[in-house]
């Protein structure tokens, strides 16, 4: 028989955030992040980018990496909640665009081929995980922990920017 705690189990938060720079018309510089928070305290950050991507896959990657920093850490019956910005990915887990998806052999609704199919199939699986919950929050509306990730993603986008100037230049 199973026996439980009375003790409050804290869940685990994490906030992401996407950012995307551009150089000229085609060139562009993108910047991913996340904090994980238990109790109000950082437990971890982590933030990163690449060139010639979107914006839409910075947030799926912002998504994906807390994801698997979350897997990686959380205990027996520890919830996580993940909090994003992107109506893309929350609309995505809260109306099932994903089960059609699949159903549909990875094409939309429009009949065009799922973009970013590759951090989809990686994401996915959480959104069927009961300990895993995703929500919606304002972008720069002021909420701290996202306009935290934000700040850190923006410098990481700014940061590839940074380094294409250098090889292009060096």
């Amino acid at each position: 028989m199973e026996r439980h705690s009375k003790e409050r189990v804290i869940p685990i938060e994490i906030y992401t955030d996407g950012s995307l720079k551009k150089l000229g018309r085609f060139t562009t510089f993108g910047g991913w992040a996340f904090i994980a928070l238990q109790d109000n305290r950082i437990l971890y950050e982590a933030a990163n980018g690449e060139s010639n991507t979107t914006n839409q896959r910075m947030e799926l990657q912002a998504i994906l990496e807390g994801l698997k920093y979350a897997y990686s850490v959380r205990r027996p019956m520890e919830k996580v909640i993940l909090y994003s910005d992107s109506a893309y990915a929350i609309n995505c887990y809260n109306q099932e665009w994903y089960t059609k998806w699949i159903a549909n052999g990875w094409y939309n609704s429009q009949g065009q081929p799922v973009a970013n199919q590759d951090l989809w199939e990686q994401i996915i699986p959480f959104f069927d995980n009961f300990w895993y919950t995703f929500r919606k929050v304002p972008g720069h509306a002021g909420c701290l922990w996202n306009e935290k990730c934000d700040e850190l993603a923006q410098n990481a986008a700014l940061q590839q920017k940074k380094l294409y100037r250098g090889k292009k230049n060096g």
